[in-house]
């Protein structure tokens, strides 16, 4: 049995146009994320996907019960595929995500989905905290321009400050391409 597990970690109706908070590049980070899910069942790795809601109607995204709360289609789980459901940034806090990597032995962790700067930066970052070796697929994961000090900072620049950040201590950050290829 694999000792890698795949998290897909938020890819949500609200992160797409028509959604309460759409994402930059997200489109083409959920074709990356499905081709690499696509690759994690082939294989035979663990599958986990991870869902947002907030705990208020009033959210500004991910209302519970929502269709923008709910998966986008193309990376719905299939029969088997594990679900967590969370209410805060990191995907570990206050779930059982670091238990059920630890009762499947996952030894190795790939994380797609959105968005960079938050749920991504926070799930590579405990992960490789936990002692898993992470890995980042970063044209799988999405965010959105930033604001700072009266100055917008443009969402692929955000991006890539994370994963550099996350590639410098966290995570081996690969291209969807060079995941598949290796």
């Amino acid at each position: 049995m694999s000792k890698r597990a795949l998290i897909l970690i938020d890819i949500q109706n609200d992160y797409f146009a028509g959604g309460k908070w759409p994402l930059a590049g997200m489109d083409s980070a959920a074709s990356n994320a499905a081709r690499v899910l696509e690759a994690a069942r082939a294989a035979g790795d663990t599958v986990i996907h991870v869902r947002h809601e907030f705990e208020s109607d009033d959210a500004p995204f991910f209302a519970p019960g929502s269709d923008g709360a709910r998966l986008h289609a193309s990376v719905l789980p299939q029969v088997g595929e594990a679900m967590v459901l969370k209410h805060k940034v990191n995907a570990f806090l206050g779930t059982d995500l670091k238990a059920q990597l630890d009762a499947a032995s996952i030894e190795q962790v790939i994380l797609v989905g959105a968005m960079s700067h938050m749920c991504i930066a926070a799930a590579a970052r405990a992960s490789a905290d936990f002692g898993y070796a992470t890995t980042v697929i970063h044209d799988a994961c999405a965010t959105h321009d930033q604001a700072f000090e009266g100055s917008t900072i443009p969402a692929a620049q955000v991006h890539a400050a994370n994963m550099a950040a996350l590639a410098f201590a966290y995570a081996t950050v690969l291209a969807t391409e060079q995941y598949l290829a290796g």
